[in-house]
């Protein structure tokens, strides 16, 4: 197959089968294009969409994500995890309003520069908002590329990936540049599929090396398997009068950098003293909940939850920016997924909704 009969195949099948409503499409503008492609580099596209639309009416523009406070994006992006791309978002839009005027750079180097993108993301962005000549390989397109030219290793490995993008940049068309690209994304991700790979209605099927050799299951090479390891930490919940959760403000890098979180502490003594020297009191309750195991990219985490009641004190806490009392009927920034899991169980324990089904209370001390 030549290189123009490829991409005529896959603009073929785009204009018949291509997905062309979802809400990033329409009205594609480097901007709009740019915020997909980051909630879509670790999330499912059904995920993507509601956050997306909720996300572009709160910031339908760079002047308003780069004017918004940090706890107000993260607020807005909160389930999706991987929250460093929040991050990113709010200071590549700061970057643009201050360095480009406010308009989003359409040179591929310029983009590359700003915190997040990368050479695929980059080339998404002018791709399908500008039909510029850019080449991309996200997941679904690295997959498509090793089955069909038979592309041995993990792509992950640089001189795999290398491959790939020698092949992706020779099959890119001179034409219609941003619906080809769409219809590769489309083709890793609703034909070339993982699992069940649907060959018999490829139109790239005639002669991709896996479908010949019999090895679509095989390529690509999955990455190598490694275990992960295990990390404990011991949360503080503690309830004020006001029915509401003292959070803390996480420092801006790290893990949930910049979201709000429970404190945490080693053990049930230190927890004691947190309270005597942050909340001027002891607890007068203290009740250990069943471990909750978060799962990251490269560890597990195991959460071992101390709900804390105390009937006085919780003076000094909220003196400075680092405390937050929440509420969750008025929000006041972005949660971790698991402090919003446990948040909402307080809430359902305080409120009666369930009983205490976390064990036996104890009188502290």
């Amino acid at each position: 197959m030549t290189v123009e009969a490829f991409g005529d195949r896959a603009l073929t099948w785009f204009d018949q089968h291509g997905r062309r409503q979802l809400p990033w499409q329409q009205s594609a503008t480097p901007y709009r294009v740019w915020v997909s492609e980051i909630m879509l580099q670790q999330t499912q596209v059904a995920t993507v969409i509601a956050y997306f639309e909720r996300f572009m009416a709160r910031f339908p523009d760079i002047a308003a994500l780069a004017a918004a406070s940090l706890d107000d994006v993260l607020e807005h992006w909160a389930g999706l995890g991987y929250y460093a791309r929040a991050r990113n978002l709010h200071s590549t839009a700061r970057i643009i309003r201050e360095s480009y005027k406010g308009e989003f750079p359409h040179d591929i180097e310029a983009i590359r520069s700003l915190p997040g993108i990368g050479r695929s993301t980059a080339g998404a962005i002018l791709a399908l908002s500008l039909n510029q000549r850019h080449s991309i390989l996200d997941g679904n397109v690295k997959r498509v590329l090793a089955r069909h030219r038979g592309v041995e290793g993990w792509p992950g490995r640089p001189q795999v990936l290398h491959r790939l993008w020698q092949i992706a940049d020779e099959l890119m068309p001179l034409l219609r540049v941003a619906h080809y690209t769409q219809a590769m994304m489309d083709l890793g991700a609703l034909i070339c599929t993982r699992r069940k790979p649907r060959c018999i209605v490829c139109p790239l099927q005639a002669d991709c090396e896996a479908r010949r050799s019999g090895r679509q299951h095989e390529l690509p090479a999955p990455r190598p398997a490694k275990v992960l390891a295990v990390r404990e930490i011991m949360m503080v919940m503690v309830r004020s009068q006001d029915d509401e959760v003292l959070l803390e403000r996480r420092p801006p890098a790290g893990v949930w950098g910049g979201l709000l979180s429970f404190p945490e502490v080693q053990d049930e003594q230190e927890a004691v003293e947190w309270c005597e020297r942050v909340l001027s009191a002891p607890p007068t309750i203290i009740r250990r909940w069943p471990v909750l195991r978060h799962t990251f990219t490269h560890f597990y985490l195991n959460i071992m939850p101390l709900e804390i009641i105390i009937n006085n004190g919780l003076g000094r806490a909220g003196e400075d920016n680092r405390w937050v009392w929440y509420n969750d009927k008025t929000p006041c920034g972005g949660l971790a997924a698991p402090v919003k899991q446990l948040i909402k169980r307080l809430y359902y324990r305080w409120e009666g909704a369930i009983d205490d089904p976390y064990g036996t209370v104890r009188q502290a001390g």
